[in-house]
């Protein structure tokens, strides 16, 4: 959502607050601009760690799912088109009044905009800084675009829904540093363990001792729940960068996101990064993969004694970091 398109939108007369009832806003990222909205009736619906707590924090009610009926819903446009209807069809299943849907166009406005329209008496899209706002009356048209009411096992064996990251299959890099790992003793973390598939595998190994999982995603982390039934797996809803373990660990696996949009950001990777070293002992290693456009060697280099390409694919390399520099890794 940009700065100023709610309140503008607001203003045009797209949609109208109500008086009382409670306001959902359905996953906005912490930054938007949610000032037109009377802060005592909204409820914010946000899993992504970081951003559910940045809204918690500021004062706003603050859930992972939604919680009771309402008044207004306010759906965020996510990036994914199956979470974008899932999220439409859940907003319309709970709201007594108007839905409004605020996205970029790099998010696919324009298509569930014209989706929206085949449905609903939608408004007149209302068009600032690259995206839309438009609302409609909540309907039941759109109940055969909600998700399944839980994770939903695929012919791989692995659970997942719509949303999560390689919602649709294994993903290319995380099967590249699978087929790469040395075997592994003591205590590990799985760094963004998405759905859980690097868990997964790497507890095929009898040698490991305790395996943390840590994923802000809650959606993502209640699949690797589904997907990593082992004793010794441990789950953390957590943001990366803020987590604090009890001890250093002995390794750290990680395929470290570089999307906060759909623009490539190598920043958020070298901040996983950062902190996988950050939680490793003096002896520990890291194993990443990434792709191989981003230059992830360089920022390692400045947090490790050794790092090393250990092997890869025609679009990924999978890395070996060691003996970590503390003081580095701590900054």
């Amino acid at each position: 959502m940009s700065h100023s398109r709610l309140s503008l939108a607001h203003a045009d007369g797209t949609f109208a607050l109500p008086e009382d009832g409670t306001i959902a806003v359905f996953r906005p990222r912490w930054g938007d601009d949610l000032s037109v909205l009377p802060r005592a009736q909204v409820q914010i619906v946000q899993g992504f760690k970081p951003d559910h707590d940045a809204f918690a924090q500021a004062g706003f009610a603050t859930v992972v799912c939604p919680d009771g009926r309402f008044a207004l819903s306010i759906v965020c446009l996510p990036r994914a088109k199956a979470e974008a209807r899932a999220l439409i069809a859940q907003a319309c299943a709970l709201t007594d009044g108007v839905v409004v849907v605020d996205g970029q166009k790099t998010d696919g406005i324009d298509s569930i905009y014209k989706a929206c329209r085949e449905e609903a008496a939608v408004t007149a899209a209302f068009s600032k800084a690259h995206g839309k706002t438009f609302a409609f009356p909540a309907i039941p048209a759109f109940a055969d675009w909600a998700a399944p009411a839980a994770p939903v096992q695929s012919e791989d064996g692995y659970y997942r829904q719509p949303g999560v990251f390689s919602a649709d299959g294994i993903d290319g890099g995380s099967a590249a540093l699978v087929a790469a790992l040395p075997k592994f003793k003591g205590v590990g973390v799985d760094l963004g363990a998405g759905w859980g598939y690097l868990s997964a595998e790497a507890l095929r190994q009898e040698t490991i001792k305790t395996l943390h999982l840590v994923e802000a995603e809650a959606a993502a982390l209640d699949c690797a729940r589904l997907n990593v039934t082992d004793p010794r797996a441990q789950f953390h809803w957590a943001d990366a960068m803020r987590l604090t373990l009890p001890e250093p660990v002995d390794f750290v696996l990680t395929n470290p996101p570089f999307h906060t949009t759909r623009s490539a950001d190598p920043a958020l990777g070298q901040a996983f990064l950062q902190a996988a070293a950050a939680m490793l002992s003096p002896r520990g290693e890291l194993w990443a993969v990434a792709n191989r456009h981003l230059p992830y060697e360089t920022h390692l280099a400045t947090l490790f004694q050794t790092v090393e390409e250990i092997s890869g694919t025609r679009g990924f390399k999978v890395l070996r970091a060691a003996r970590p520099n503390r003081a580095r890794a701590r900054r």
